[in-house]
């Protein structure tokens, strides 16, 4: 991987899980969506001043949304935040820099 590039999709560990269970709040209020279904399927990292995160997310049996979620360096002490999303994305839409 390049320095500041994205990196190979790999399938998602329990590690995004987490992190996308942290941003779902914000990602319902700002898609104005009720989520039951918020499972992380495939994710690609890009480390910046802290690691993008950009994850294809399952929230129905057959809609896909991608988040791109900025996790800040440890030592600021702060959560994940969720930068962008882009919703009505399929299970084979590939994830890509947005």
């Amino acid at each position: 991987m390049m320095p500041g590039g994205l990196s190979d999709t790999k399938p998602a560990t329990p590690e995004v899980q987490q992190l996308v269970n942290q941003v779902k709040s914000q990602f319902e209020r700002r898609a104005n969506m009720n989520c039951v279904t918020f499972t992380a399927i495939v994710y690609r990292t890009q480390v910046v001043a802290g690691t993008m995160y950009y994850i294809k997310v399952q929230v129905s049996e057959a809609e896909y949304v991608h988040l791109k979620v900025f996790q800040h360096l440890p030592h600021e002490n702060q959560g994940p935040s969720l930068e962008n999303f882009q919703t009505g994305k399929t299970r084979d839409d590939p994830l890509t820099y947005f």
